[in-house]
């Protein structure tokens, strides 16, 4: 559909011959926050991959704003608008903070506004802008967490893809990471977030879908599966 920011069609993919996603479709709309998720080993970091072109699907369709990027490189989808927090990180260890954002620093595709520089992502991240001239490394996982994040934003996304964002953070920091995803949110970046922690994704998410063994099992509203919550006990094991 035309306000789809992303649309996967019955995506069948592969690692090897194992079969892991089986017919996946989802799609998130233009300005929503959708959240995807699923048990260890459901699928989700794959449809990720799929997403950005890391995983070639064996079939489907991948579409970003109404383009097909199904196939192609992952360096051609990015320059359609499209940014991936990954799991666990992956910054540079050997650069500074400034460093890691300006190599990923690009203009926005169509000639959109520039909404996020090295300024501007300071600015969201104060902690990031007293250790801007030190190295990623030594930063705290927290901190990494931001700057993994910051580092997305430079690009200057139409769609962010956030996998796990939560993953190993102190609590406190968690909620640091969970106020900017609601800031980007708000802003009317489309977000598709992927999380282990389900009630965090229902905090924040307009639309939830839950994998299951590579397969979809639900699609629905957060609203209304806060609601009716079956679902959820039977796939994420919530009670």
């Amino acid at each position: 559909m035309a306000n789809d920011a992303l649309l996967l069609a019955e995506i069948d993919a592969f690692y090897g011959d194992s079969h892991i996603l089986h017919g996946v479709s989802l799609r998130c709309a233009a300005g929503r926050l959708l959240g995807l998720l699923g048990r260890n080993g459901a699928g989700k970091t794959t449809t990720m991959n799929v997403t950005v072109g890391v995983l070639q699907p064996r079939r489907g369709r991948v579409e970003i704003f109404g383009v097909a990027v199904a196939g192609r490189m992952p360096e051609a989808i990015a320059a359609q608008g499209v940014a991936l927090v990954p799991q666990g990180r992956r910054i540079f260890r050997s650069l500074s903070v400034r460093e890691n954002l300006a190599v990923a620093a690009r203009k926005p595709r169509g000639g959109l506004p520039l909404l996020w520089t090295l300024d501007t992502v300071l600015a969201m991240f104060p902690r990031l802008a007293e250790r801007r001239d030190q190295y990623a490394g030594t930063l705290s996982g927290g901190e990494q967490q931001m700057l993994a994040i910051g580092r997305a934003l430079v690009s200057n996304p139409r769609v962010l893809l956030l996998d796990e964002p939560s993953e190993g953070l102190a609590p406190q920091i968690v909620g640091e990471v969970m106020t900017t995803i609601r800031r980007l949110k708000e802003e009317g970046l489309s977000i598709v977030l992927v999380e282990q922690n389900a009630r965090l994704a229902f905090d924040v998410a307009d639309d939830i879908v839950i994998l299951n063994s590579g397969h979809v099992v639900v699609d629905a509203p957060a609203a209304a599966l806060q609601r009716d919550g079956v679902e959820l006990r039977e796939n994420l094991g919530i009670y």
